[in-house]
């Protein structure tokens, strides 16, 4: 079985892979001052999946600096990763991205963001970016469950992504929805009926993280209590692959697994061979 995966949809559309440039832009989240909450979703560290992004120096650094360190010929996504990058105003954001859009050899805008923090003004705006750039918003689902959201502190409703999914179709902005396999509390079915009910959006592309446990993050502590035990290897990629089996061909996947710095994970070890992962629900997709 072949299915549309971001390396395929880049290359037909671009004629190459594009690099990646992660951007940290300063951003908080209302799930971690205080608005909603303090503490953030249970398995998220300080960095709000930027550990490997260098803050100390601004956006147009941080874009500057990899652009420098690539090949002449290379192009690029800016992603604006971690933390919510649509958590402020509208002037406020205008002035973060264009302070990461420096070069024509950047080609699309993605924005990692909260489902919560989504609104027509925001909408507008970043659908302004569409007559030059190909743009997508990245939206943290995770689960389907609202009574599993509520175990991993994500503070939001489902009903709050209906919305903020419903704003961003009106203004034709490409949304890619994250899910995570392995959430406490969670087993097979329900990893299936979150994967049916993000194909039943349509959206643009399907983002398919492993949960994996994080140095300093309240999913440790449930760890060590014993109170979360992480989803194994085989059933994993099991599951991944009979998701693969699901989802339509024009919907993009942009990952399959989770990536933790080696030296910030826990548990389980498994998840720190990206390659061994990939091969193995590409084996299984064979007997399809």
């Amino acid at each position: 079985m072949v299915y549309n995966n971001l390396s395929g949809y880049l290359k037909g559309k671009y004629g190459h892979r594009l690099k990646k440039i992660c951007v940290d832009g300063g951003f908080s989240c209302p799930n971690r001052d205080g608005k909603l909450s303090t503490g953030g979703c249970i398995f998220c560290g300080e960095r709000g999946a930027g550990e490997h992004i260098d803050n100390s120096i601004s956006i147009r650094e941080q874009v500057e600096s990899a652009i420098l360190s690539a090949k002449d010929d290379d192009e690029f996504i800016v992603y604006f990763q971690n933390f919510t990058n649509t958590y402020a105003d509208v002037s406020t954001l205008k002035n973060r991205y264009d302070a990461a859009l420096i070069s024509d050899r950047i080609k699309v805008l993605s924005i990692g963001t909260r489902p919560d923090c989504i609104d027509e003004e925001k909408a507008k705006l970043i659908a302004s970016y569409q007559d030059k750039y190909e743009v997508w918003i990245e939206l943290g689902l995770q689960t389907a469950n609202d009574k599993t959201a509520a175990i991993i502190n994500r503070s939001y409703p489902l009903s709050v992504f209906e919305n903020a999914i419903s704003i961003l179709n009106k203004y034709s902005i490409k949304t890619v929805v994250h899910m995570i396999i392995g959430l406490p509390s969670e087993g097979p079915e329900d990893f299936l009926a979150t994967a049916k009910y993000i194909i039943g959006k349509h959206p643009f592309g399907i983002k398919i993280h492993s949960l994996y446990v994080m140095k300093g993050t309240r999913l440790e502590m449930l760890y060590h209590q014993k109170r979360y035990t992480p989803i194994g290897f085989d059933e994993y990629t099991d599951t991944v692959s009979e998701i693969l089996k699901m989802i339509p061909s024009d919907i993009v996947i942009h990952r399959l697994t989770g990536d933790c710095p080696r030296g910030l994970l826990v548990a389980p070890e498994w998840s720190l061979d990206k390659n061994e992962v990939l091969k193995a629900i590409q084996d299984k997709l064979k007997t399809v």
